[in-house]
């Protein structure tokens, strides 16, 4: 599935708002988005959001045997994943040609920089090496990938745990972090990717551009450089052609900033570190108390319980006494449905207008004495022979009730 282009509109408002030094997100024109860094519950696991951009980084080891050249040194291996939940311009299990130019990049980074000892890694020379993986994981894409993988990988690298290996002989024991204390990782240094990008064939220059502006640019430069201000890797593409003052002055911006991520990475671990060694929350489960697992924060607002039983006592007070007597409910007889109020009017002028008719039809025998309940007919005969039937019951029943009334 591919990524919605941007319109010819679109285009031209970024590049005139570019012209005049402002951007979309209001930043100034060296300026970095918010960063944040926190860890999972394992060591190794490293969430790293810069603006909306999001990844995750995950660190794992085993042994296996090395490589020929290289008896006496581990193996380190980087992944890079573009799921489709980022965006959906990724296709899953297709390497596409972003991936394969992030993957090359943070190996150059990372490895090629030298900037772990791969010697400490080795167990037993020729037999037994730690293999170091380091699996980025893309969750939300909102451009400068590389800057966002880098520091998430060099802070998943430092916060990384390994066991701790015991050798008796020929055999090779490897304890759990219960039974002995794991290890980190021996690193040098910290390279750090900043991504710069170039619009109108390199007359104007962002820091950190975001994806609409990855949309709108022409050139893109990523220099790798450690606090030390040692450049680590340097890559420019897009094609454009940029003078040696435009690359010494991205690499002066690069120092500057590199250092304020270094800063922030030290500051992050050593957090972590007091928190796990404190036994407070840490990781995924700092997030419970606030009931809250996203940026969303709810708000606890106080309730007064002191006096909540005099309060209830006067509501209860002041309410009103509810009958003793509960009224006898109505009954409507079989075959008859209840009327609604709108239809009731309608109903007494038609019974009013059968009564003028013919009150032969409908009889009502009603006494205050007799201990006998009230019989009322409804119904309605009009062939002869029940008109008759119905005349001699309403007289024999009229004769009943007046041989009654005799008798008391």
């Amino acid at each position: 599935m591919r990524d919605t282009p941007l319109s010819n509109c679109e285009r031209d408002f970024l590049l005139k708002a570019i012209e005049e030094k402002k951007r979309l997100d209001g930043r100034q024109t060296y300026d970095y988005r918010s960063i944040k860094i926190s860890f999972g519950t394992d060591y190794g696991c490293c969430f790293v959001d810069l603006g909306k951009t999001r990844i995750m980084a995950q660190v794992s080891c085993e042994l296996i045997t090395p490589k020929e050249n290289r008896p006496n040194e581990g193996i380190m291996f980087f992944n890079i994943e573009l799921s489709p939940m980022a965006s959906p311009a990724f296709e899953m299990g297709r390497q596409s040609e972003l991936l394969v130019k992030l993957n090359r990049q943070l190996e150059r980074c990372l490895r090629n920089s030298k900037c772990i000892d791969t010697e400490s890694l080795c167990v037993v020379s020729g037999e037994k090496v730690w293999q170091i993986r380091v699996d980025v994981h893309l969750l939300n894409h909102d451009g400068n990938l590389m800057d966002a993988a880098s520091i998430a990988a060099i802070t998943a690298l430092c916060h990384f745990r390994r066991p701790d290996v015991g050798i008796q002989g020929e055999e090779v024991t490897v304890y759990s972090t219960e039974e002995r204390d794991p290890i980190p990782l021996s690193i040098y240094h910290m390279p750090i990717c900043v991504s710069f990008s170039f619009f109108q064939q390199g007359t104007y220059l962002l820091v950190d551009p975001c994806e609409r502006e990855e949309r709108v640019m022409d050139g893109l430069l990523m220099i790798a450089m450690n606090k030390h201000r040692e450049i680590c890797s340097i890559q420019s593409s897009g094609g454009i052609m940029l003078l040696k003052d435009q690359v010494l002055r991205c690499s002066k911006i690069a120092s500057v900033k590199v250092s304020e991520v270094t800063e922030l990475i030290n500051k992050a671990l050593e957090n972590d570190k007091k928190a796990r060694k404190t036994g407070g929350k840490f990781g995924f489960a700092e997030s419970l108390p606030q009931e809250r697992i996203t940026a969303l924060k709810t708000e606890v607002s106080p309730v007064e319980m002191t006096d909540v039983k005099e309060k209830a006592n006067e509501i209860v007070q002041r309410a009103d006494i509810l009958p003793q007597t509960v009224p006898s409910p109505v009954l409507t007889a079989p075959g008859t449905g209840q009327e609604e109020e709108g239809e009731e009017e309608e109903t007494m002028e038609l019974e009013e207008g059968h009564e003028e008719k013919g009150r032969g039809n409908v009889v009502v025998i009603s006494d205050s004495d007799s201990e006998e309940e009230d019989v009322v007919i409804l119904n309605q005969v009009t062939t002869k022979e029940t008109k008759g039937a119905s005349t001699s019951n309403q007289q024999g029943a009229v004769a009943s009730k007046q041989q009654k009334k005799r008798r008391k």
